[in-house]
């Protein structure tokens, strides 16, 4: 079953994010606390462990979740492939998936460790449309476009 590995927060951007035990989502806002909240498409980001697992086979034996800045670290779904306006139930909230994959402007310290990141092509990024309380171990469902929240 597909569930939330990690929820990760930092008070800055462009930085690793800290693991956390659980976190609130607001609609059309993002995770409280977290840099990277506010009224856009990219309000959370989101990396498969198994994205993560490809990396440390690669190598690089000290990665853990949040290191790739992610929001939430999942376990269960090939999140890269799953397609644009895809409503996911993270727990008790419903996000809707809004790009695939980011433009790395600046190679992050892991690029120039290993010449390649899985966050530029492996994770993706959410708009939340309802909100509420997320916590590790949660399940994810994807629902598709028809679920609509409040």
């Amino acid at each position: 079953m597909a569930h939330i590995v990690s929820i990760n927060i930092s008070t800055e951007k462009g930085t690793s994010k800290t693991s956390v035990s659980g976190a609130r989502l607001f609609p059309d806002h993002g995770i409280e606390g977290d840099a990277h909240a506010g009224r856009w498409r990219r309000q959370i980001s989101l990396l498969a462990q198994e994205s993560i697992d490809t990396m440390i086979r690669g190598g690089l034996k000290a990665l853990r979740p949040g290191i790739f800045a992610e929001n939430i670290t999942t376990c269960g779904l090939v999140l890269h492939t799953l397609p644009l306006g895809t409503r996911l139930l993270l727990g008790e909230c419903i996000v809707e998936v809004t790009q695939i994959g980011k433009e790395c402007h600046h190679h992050c310290q892991i690029y120039r460790q290993a010449g390649l990141c899985v966050m530029p092509t492996e994770g993706i990024f959410a708009k939340v449309i309802s909100g509420g309380t997320i916590q590790a171990g949660d399940p994810i469902t994807v629902c598709g476009a028809e679920i609509r929240g409040p």
